[in-house]
């Protein structure tokens, strides 16, 4: 009796919470100037999009092509490039478009990869070099145009360099690659420069935007270091910040000003209630910064798990029934950002 008791409260929240997702989707076109969602087979932990927008002549969208990561079960991973055909409205100028109807998101590229894809990042040099990081110590490099565009069904992965140097998955050194370096059997690159300092798990690291020898860490022994490749101890640091009183998860260097930059923790800053997942800044505008955590106040947590939520951050505007994993904004529409939930959504808003 109390089974099903326990199944019909849980259909009826389902209905609830579908309920208002459609009323939430219905008021879209009153809350934003565009919302593409897609279902992604299975989660990503990781989203960029890639620089390489192509406007077909004589059509009324253009095509942004995204990075995306697989974090599955037991099944095979891969890393993925998706197409984003976004509307574009002539009359306003502007990209707009609400669900599938005026734009849509393709998978285009799969590539079968060794576990899931933590982080992928393509080289700005080269758009169609992509690093991913793996759960062993290796980082994988790929070069997608010599991949086919549906991977092998025996699930073989080959990557085109393997780039070593760490000891394991999240251990506590940084590391730094020459790719043009010749490879030895295997493909393999070892690492260049091995930089120590950390004495726990590092969580992000980031390039500074302006200045091409500095770099930045963060990790769970709560500090903020800034890196120089031009000093000559990989031990000690540039500069060393107690930053945060729980362990820091990302970092994000302001693209117009060199001195400013943004950090993310578990001490629940930046705003939100809770953890903090991701952070960056716009790259379009200087003092406008997007971060992504597990939203959820103390009296819905007695509740359960988090409800909807709405949520408004300058004019950025998140909304959905679970926690955002990820967030990136788009560097050539301004006001766009992708999210990536863990119920497997892709949402450009």
């Amino acid at each position: 009796m109390a089974y099903k008791e326990a199944a019909f409260d849980d259909a009826v929240e389902e209905l609830v919470i579908n309920e208002e997702y459609k009323i939430w989707k219905k008021n879209t076109p009153f809350l934003y100037d565009l919302v593409m969602t897609h279902a992604l087979e299975w989660p990503s932990l990781s989203a960029q999009w890639l620089p390489d927008v192509t406007r077909p002549e004589g059509k009324d969208f253009s095509i942004h092509p995204l990075v995306l990561g697989t974090h599955t079960s037991d099944e095979q991973n891969h890393l993925v490039i998706a197409f984003d055909a976004s509307h574009y409205d002539s009359e306003k100028g502007e990209f707009g478009g609400f669900g599938s109807v005026s734009g849509k998101i393709e998978i285009e590229i799969k590539i079968s990869h060794e576990g899931e894809v933590n982080r992928a990042r393509y080289m700005p040099q080269n758009t169609c070099i992509i690093a991913t990081k793996t759960p062993s110590s290796d980082v994988l490099v790929f070069d997608y145009t010599k991949h086919p565009s549906k991977p092998d069904p025996s699930g073989e992965r080959n990557p085109d360099l393997r780039l070593r140097g760490h000891q394991k998955e999240d251990d506590h050194p940084i590391c730094l690659w020459d790719i043009s370096a010749i490879p030895k059997e295997g493909k393999v690159v070892d690492a260049k420069t091995v930089f120590t300092g950390h004495m726990a798990v590092v969580e992000d690291v980031s390039w500074h935007l302006l200045h091409e020898s500095l770099s930045g860490s963060v990790a769970d022994d709560q500090k903020l270091m800034i890196w120089d490749t031009r000093s000559n101890t990989t031990s000690k640091p540039s500069h060393s910040v107690d930053a945060h009183t729980a362990e820091v998860n990302c970092l994000s260097f302001n693209p117009y000003s060199e001195f400013i930059l943004a950090t993310g923790s578990a001490d629940k800053t930046v705003s939100h209630k809770d953890e903090i997942f991701q952070v960056q800044w716009s790259p379009c505008n200087e003092t406008i910064l997007a971060s992504s955590g597990k939203e959820q106040s103390p009296e819905d947590a007695e509740d359960g798990r988090p409800e909807l939520l709405f949520i408004h951050v300058y004019f950025l505007s998140c909304f959905h029934v679970v926690s955002f994993l990820y967030v990136k904004w788009c560097v050539f529409c301004c006001c766009c950002c992708c999210f990536l939930t863990w119920d497997h959504q892709v949402l450009k808003m």
